[in-house]
Order: structure tokens, then C-alpha cells, then sequence
């Protein structure tokens, strides 16, 4: 079966949607540069900014929102042949580093930084007006990643306070946060911490599951919740670990079986262990036979289906993780597909779409 078939086959999508996706998969002139006989490909579309888009969350093949640097927020409901800029009025010079999409008109963003710097706003009118649902007031606290087991209920994840991982909690739509206690997290090893590179260092599966990778410390770490974020088991995980090494994103395609993608985000450091498998749940993981030849940042599944991205190229895994297939060498820092759309965004402004 060819790549084209399985995604369409794995994309809830009918009629004359299906035949449009299917018709796009071979790849444009405006796409990154791919392997002759791919039959991926991504399309660029036209942003209007250099912004860098660490955030990204697809709605459907015509719906997405992007979340970015210099207080950046974009959405397209066109197929991103027109962005709109969305951002809350008083973001300007804020760092957004994940966003989370419900429909065309409900998001929810997470801006990033020590102190008040890192702020979730929330809006219910396609980015008209927004609402500020947090702003961190303890200056030893940087928030990273966010993710929602459905429309009301989220979590957010800061780096080590006091030794622990902190956890805010929200059950209204991220209208309203609330610090969980810590009674239930592990204690971070010296110098962990998670990586705002792709919105993925902390993502969900599910009612209650959730995980959260790590690094920087002297192992890479996926903490796993079964219980929306009051109580966390941890395991090493097989991916490289230090300053600038660890897990930077991670995938789960149903309550035990996930992919974990990241190495070193340095130019021109090798990272020959970039990802890696779990069948359990998060309690035991497998390094890849064959990874993707270099640091990857965000990762998703596509049905049978894994997409992964960086900024060297994108790859495709069609076995759970275990072999990778580079078709692209554009930059891009991370990848979200829903609903028969799938997109990628990165640096200098870059989004684009799949076919």
C-alpha cells in the first residue's frame, strides 16, 4: 500500500475532501525540496512574517493556529492561503511556544518565560478578543508545554520548582488555572528540565493520560499520569541527555503505545539515537532500529502513521517508530495533523500544509 493510501485510509476525511488530499500528496514546486518518488510533501503557504512557530495546532485540512515568537498568533481557515494575526492585544513581545485548538473560533495559548512571562490567554471568537487565564507570579517558574484531554480539561507543565516538576490544572477551558500539588511528582534530577521547542514536551491520550518528556539532566525522562496530573510515575528513556539533549516531543496513538523524538538541537551535532518506542504505557522504551538521521523536535501520529520534523527535514515511520524515511529537508520545528489536515511550522515565518 502506498503512503498516499494509508494516510488517507488513517484521515477521517470523505468525498470530495479525500480526493483533494489525495490529488496534493505528490509534493509541489513551493514545498521544501523532497526525494525524488516521494509521495509526501509539504506545501509552503504565505505568513506574511518571520516569526518562529513552535506552536501549532491543526483543526482540519482548512483550519490552523500558530503560535509564535514577537507575540505572534495566526490562524487560517482557508487552507492558509490567507493568515490572519490573532494575537491578545498585549502580547506584544511575548514568547508563545504552544497553542491548542478546539474549532475555528476556540483556542487556548501558552507564552513562555520566567515570571509573568509566561501567560495563558484564551479566546472564543477566533482570536477577536482574549481572555488572560494565567500569569505566573513566582519568578523561580518557566511554563513550557500545555495539552487538553477535551474541551475543558488541561494541564501545564513548568520546569523544576523546588526540586519538582510543577503542574497548573485547569477544568473550565483555560479560562481558570490552579497549581496541583507536588505530593505525587518525582524529584527532578539536577538540570532536568522540558523543552518549549514544539509544544510537545507534555501531551495527552485519552480522559486521564498524560505524559511528560525531558532532558538536560544526566538521563532523558518521560513522566507518565494516569490521573490528569496529580500523581506521575518516571522512566529513563534511551535517547541521549545534557544541556542541550533529550526528549523534545512526544506521540501517543492510543494509552500504551507512543514514540518519543528529540537528541542534540545544536547545528551540526550529530544525534544518532532520535527516538524511540513504548508498548507499556511510558514504563519501558525501545530506541528506534533506524531513527531519523538527526535531532528532531516534534513528532505525530497519522493513523498508522508517524510524522516527524526538525530542523533538517521530516520524516515518515509507517512500522510505530522503528524505521524512519526522510521525505523532506525543509525546517520545521513541529507537526499536528486533525481532521484530514495536517501542517508544520517553524522558523522565518514557515507553515505549511500536507498536499
Amino acid at each position: 500500500m502506498t503512503l498516499t493510501r494509508m494516510i488517507l485510509r488513517s484521515l477521517p476525511v470523505a468525498g470530495l475532501a479525500a480526493a483533494t488530499l489525495a490529488a496534493g500528496l505528490g509534493g509541489t514546486a513551493d514545498a521544501a525540496p523532497h526525494k525524488p518518488g516521494s509521495s509526501l510533501g509539504w506545501k509552503l503557504t504565505d505568513t506574511g512574517v518571520q516569526s518562529r512557530f513552535r506552536g501549532l495546532a491543526a483543526v482540519d485540512r482548512n483550519t490552523a493556529w500558530a503560535a509564535g515568537s514577537g507575540g505572534t498568533v495566526l490562524r487560517t481557515v482557508n487552507g492558509g492561503r490567507t493568515w490572519a494575526k490573532v494575537a491578545p492585544a498585549d502580547a506584544a513581545g511575548l514568547e508563545f511556544r504552544d497553542v491548542e485548538a478546539f474549532d475555528a473560533d476556540n483556542a487556548v495559548v501558552l507564552a513562555i518565560g520566567e515570571g509573568d512571562a509566561s501567560r495563558v490567554y484564551r479566546t472564543s471568537n477566533g482570536g477577536r478578543t482574549w481572555t488572560t487565564g494565567f500569569t505566573n507570579g513566582d519568578p523561580n517558574a518557566f511554563y513550557d508545554c500545555m495539552t487538553f484531554f477535551d474541551r475543558k480539561n488541561g494541564l501545564a507543565v513548568s520546569d523544576p520548582v523546588d526540586g519538582k516538576f510543577r503542574i497548573l490544572s485547569t477544568a473550565d477551558g483555560g479560562r481558570s488555572w490552579k497549581v496541583l500539588p507536588n505530593a505525587g511528582m518525582p524529584a527532578a534530577l539536577p538540570g532536568e528540565a522540558a523543552f518549549a521547542a514544539s509544544g510537545q514536551c507534555l501531551v495527552s491520550h485519552g480522559a486521564r493520560d498524560a505524559w511528560i518528556a525531558t532532558g538536560g539532566g544526566a538521563s532523558s525522562r518521560v513522566f507518565h499520569s494516569r490521573d490528569r496530573g496529580r500523581t506521575w510515575t518516571v522512566t529513563n528513556a534511551p535517547l541521549p541527555s545534557g544541556a542541550a539533549a533529550g526528549v523534545f516531543g512526544l506521540a501517543f496513538r492510543d494509552a500504551r503505545h507512543g514514540v518519543a523524538v528529540g537528541g542534540d538541537y545544536r547545528p551540526g551535532e550529530a544525534s544518532p539515537k532520535a527516538a524511540a518506542t513504548t508498548g507499556d504505557a511510558g514504563r519501558s522504551w525501545r530506541l528506534a532500529p533506524r531513527p531519523p538521521a538527526e535531532y528532531r523536535s516534534g513528532v505525530t501520529y497519522v493513523g498508522p502513521l508517524l510524522l516527524a520534523v526538525g530542523p533538517t527535514g521530516s520524516d515518515v515511520s509507517r512500522d510505530n517508530g522503528r524505521t524512519w524515511k526522510r521525505f523532506d529537508t525543509g525546517s520545521f520545528d513541529t507537526v499536528s495533523c486533525a481532521h484530514g489536515g495536517c501542517w508544520a511550522s517553524g522558523e522565518k515565518g514557515r507553515i505549511a500544509r500536507m498536499g
